[in-house]
């Protein structure tokens, strides 16, 4: 495997943010919409396959998979960025443009994966 080391920043950004999701599981609870069920295990399940998709980037059997993976998934999180813009209570805690930008950045993000396929 002969990668740019954009690709590599890639796996390591979804493995420490799955990391992430087992370190302050809190956090993500309080952000995920409340008709979710079982926020807690999303959260933590979020996280296993965080760390799943960004570990299977660095093996040509697994890479298209886990790319494919990224982006469902990073469509997927744009119901709890869409969620975080209408809550008031996160909204105290956050600036709404930081909110806002997340939603376009999500499209970055998928759009970088998409260009490795």
């Amino acid at each position: 495997m002969n990668e740019p080391w954009h690709f590599y920043a890639m796996s390591a950004f979804y493995i420490i943010a799955g990391i992430t999701h087992f370190i302050k599981p809190k956090w993500y609870v309080g952000v995920i919409p409340k008709f979710l069920p079982s926020r807690k295990t999303l959260v933590l399940g979020s996280g296993v396959i965080e760390i799943l998709l960004g570990v299977g980037l660095l093996f040509d059997e697994t890479r298209e998979i886990s790319l494919i993976g990224i982006i469902l998934m990073l469509a997927l999180f744009l119901v709890v960025h869409v969620h975080m813009l209408n809550d008031e209570k996160i909204l105290s805690k956050f600036p709404k443009w930081l909110l806002i930008v997340r939603i376009p950045l999500q499209f970055v993000l998928m759009y970088w994966a998409y260009s490795y396929l």
